[in-house]
């Protein structure tokens, strides 16, 4: 199965097969749940709403990759040998020659080609501002929408949102424009009907129906993911369109699918109306985001680690880094800390704290509760306006994993050593780089089973610091007679750290 952005592509057919159902055994019967009814018809609702959704289209200018005079027309890929090869060579190599004049036209320079995206968007203010996805006016040089009399207006960009894939749109007009407002998509449960209107490869206007298939779906675009899934009929060139609500409340700006085809085989995913409107106040009024930012690095809490740290559920986002001078480090903030409630809502499994703080009022002092040294504390922090992405990878490069971190592993089937200059060298560790040194790593023990290898740093021991092997055994044994089923270790390699909980049962014989 492959994740395509709903823009505008060539359509393919799909094949559908059919088994033999066996009926089930019988089943007991249960009172039946309650339902509203379907609606005898969309069509008084698509009616208000059609004038306010737009096409968009976007276009850019494409230089040639091999570029300069002489330089031909590009030929798609074909296996060698291919039929096609041929022809498609024989055709270009025709046109471009045709462009030169007599002679070839080897001397004359290659003409700019310009690309086109279709996509859709939605008016929200009559005086002319839209929403879309950012990815279908990304990179271009000239943006335009379509109105459903086919009117066609020249559109400026506000602001665009790439972490989150919003744009907003501006375009002049002599008389107000319909539009649509905002819903509250918390309110959406699965089961709900919903409205799907957009641009479906370039065929204008087209409504389609369905469901909230699911909620809060994470499909790995970004830290933000939110998605609401639907299986109203999403295709390409759907793309930042609004999924409505039978209020004609938009609560989802359509943004990607599932196909095999590119096509809608019933999995679509849409922005949540929540999230969307607080960035396009933002876009409208700053020009790009304002998401909050707390300045750590995180991972998942695993059982191993819960138990570990004497947690009794593995929930909460386990701070493995905090960005110096960070919101975080001036509040305080330590790596090891588990974070459990952020500003009162709280964090289940780690992916859910970049949302929360996003989300989050910048210049706010924000009330986090933590996990620490086997219970819980609050601290205030006061939250920062997060970098764009090229200066939080520079912010980032200078993170600091807590310093002076150190972890020893005796009798899990590790040799460590204490830093020198030939450690350092042979595994070309920083010269402030702090801890102790794992050297070897024996086969089938615990440690080889959680990855751990030669030049791993072991910088902390059940959250303990740790300077030689003396005090790695001395937190090991303590975990031990605590009778913990797992040690907690702090490893950095590579730069990055990372908290790994290695199993103190009997450590296994090499076989």
């Amino acid at each position: 199965m492959r994740l395509f952005r709903s823009t505008v592509a060539r359509a393919a057919l799909l094949g559908v097969s059919f088994a033999m159902v066996t009926p089930l055994p019988f089943l007991p019967l249960v009172p039946a749940a309650a339902a509203r009814p379907a609606p005898d018809s969309f069509a008084d609702l698509a009616a208000r709403l059609l004038p306010a959704v737009v096409n968009v289209s976007s276009s850019q200018t494409i230089v040639a990759r091999n570029g300069g005079p002489g330089a031909g027309p590009e030929i798609p890929m074909f296996p060698p040998g291919s039929p096609f090869e041929q022809f498609f060579k024989d055709f270009l190599n025709r046109n471009h020659q045709g462009q030169g004049g007599p002679g070839g036209g080897n001397d004359q320079p290659r003409p700019e080609r310009r690309a086109q995206s279709l996509g859709s968007g939605f008016i929200i203010d009559p005086s002319g501002y839209i929403v879309t996805n950012n990815h279908v006016i990304e990179g271009a040089d000239e943006v335009s929408v379509t109105l459903q009399d086919n009117t066609t207006l020249k559109a400026t960009i506000v602001g665009r949102d790439e972490s989150g894939d919003i744009a907003l749109l501006k375009v002049k007009s002599d008389k107000p424009l319909p539009t649509v407002a905002f819903g509250d998509s918390s309110q959406s449960r699965v089961g709900d009907w919903v409205l799907a209107i957009g641009n479906p490869f370039g065929l204008g206007g087209t409504v389609t129906a369905g469901i909230v298939s699911a909620r809060g779906r994470d499909i790995h675009q970004g830290q933000y993911d939110d998605f609401i899934q639907t299986d109203a009929a999403i295709n390409r060139g759907n793309s930042g369109g609004p999924l409505f609500n039978m209020d004609g409340q938009v609560i989802g700006i359509n943004t990607a699918i599932f196909s095999p085809s590119g096509g809608s085989i019933g999995i679509g995913f849409s922005i949540p109306s929540n999230m969307a409107k607080i960035i396009v106040m933002q876009l409208k009024e700053y020009g790009h985001p304002r998401r909050g930012w707390l300045g750590v690095k995180i991972q998942q809490v695993t059982p191993d680690i819960a138990e570990s740290l004497g947690l009794k559920d593995a929930e909460g986002a386990m701070v493995a880094g905090v960005t110096d001078g960070g919101p975080a480090d001036k509040a305080k903030i330590h790596a090891g800390d588990i974070i459990l409630k952020f500003g009162g809502q709280d964090v289940k499994e780690m992916h859910n704290l970049p949302r929360i703080v996003a989300d989050s009022e910048v210049g706010k002092q924000v009330p986090v509760v933590l996990w620490r040294d086997g219970k819980q504390i609050t601290l205030d922090a006061t939250l920062a306006e997060r970098p764009a992405d090229t200066q939080l990878a520079a912010v980032d490069s200078g993170a600091k994993p807590d310093a002076t971190q150190t972890t020893d592993i005796s009798g899990l089937g590790l040799k460590v050593a204490p830093l020198n200059q030939d450690l350092r060298d042979k595994f070309q560790l920083n010269s402030d780089q702090k801890g102790v040194v794992i050297t070897d790593v024996a086969p089938n023990t615990a440690a080889a089973d959680r990855g751990l290898r030669p030049g791993d740093v072991i910088m902390e021991v059940q959250q303990g610091d740790v300077s030689s092997p003396a005090d790695i055994q001395k937190q090991v044994d303590a975990a031990r007679k605590a009778d913990r089923k797992f040690v907690l270790m702090l490893i950095q390699r590579e730069g990055s750290t990372q908290y790994v909980p290695l199993s103190l049962s009997k450590t296994k014989q090499p076989g």
